[in-house]
């Protein structure tokens, strides 16, 4: 499945292939930012049967060209290797990745919680990549069901600098996105 989302805040564009394989979810997909600070980032990231992600490769061009790889250990230790050796954190448990003006990864812990398909609300520790410099934190996120209908749900999603009811389809994939992004 390849699914494409387009700025509404910006002029930007995001397109993903999702599939599923041994269990697997397999994130592919580029996001290119025209206005403001310009930039291109394609990554590669999959998810184990759990959901969590496993591990991932983004890179970013922008002034400079920046690469970063992330993988979580099955004891729970991120190794993020920038290609000057490997940094090893527990991130204070995070679980979920999320990539700053990626819709993509969104999706994820919606998907990986059902909150598409059965009410429910997390708090979850995120590690939290930055565009387009890949600067490495641990953020809080809460995603809550506030609704669901035959064609998908509408999730709020929160952290420390927004709150947005973001709509998604019925697998669980961003419609909506206020003031981020509308689906293609």
């Amino acid at each position: 499945m390849i699914v494409t989302w387009q700025g509404t805040a910006r002029t930007s564009l995001e397109q993903v292939r999702l599939s599923v394989r041994d269990g697997r979810l397999r994130a592919s997909g580029r996001l290119v930012v025209a206005t403001g600070s310009p930039f291109s980032a394609s990554f590669e990231f999959s998810a184990a049967r759990s959901g969590d992600v496993g591990r991932g490769l983004l890179r970013t061009t922008a002034d400079t060209e920046r690469q970063i790889s992330v993988r979580r250990t099955e004891d729970g230790i991120w190794l993020i290797d920038r290609g000057e050796g490997v940094e090893r954190s527990e991130f204070e448990g995070a679980t979920d990745v999320d990539v700053a003006g990626s819709v993509t990864f969104t999706a994820l812990p919606i998907r990986r919680l059902g909150l598409h398909r059965k009410p429910g609300e997390a708090e979850l520790s995120v590690l939290y990549i930055s565009t387009p410099d890949l600067t490495v934190t641990r953020v809080r996120q809460t995603y809550r069901t506030v609704s669901i209908n035959d064609q998908g749900a509408i999730i709020n999603y929160t952290d420390a600098h927004r709150s947005a009811d973001i709509v998604v389809d019925t697998d669980g994939l961003p419609v909506m996105y206020p003031e981020v992004a509308a689906r293609l």
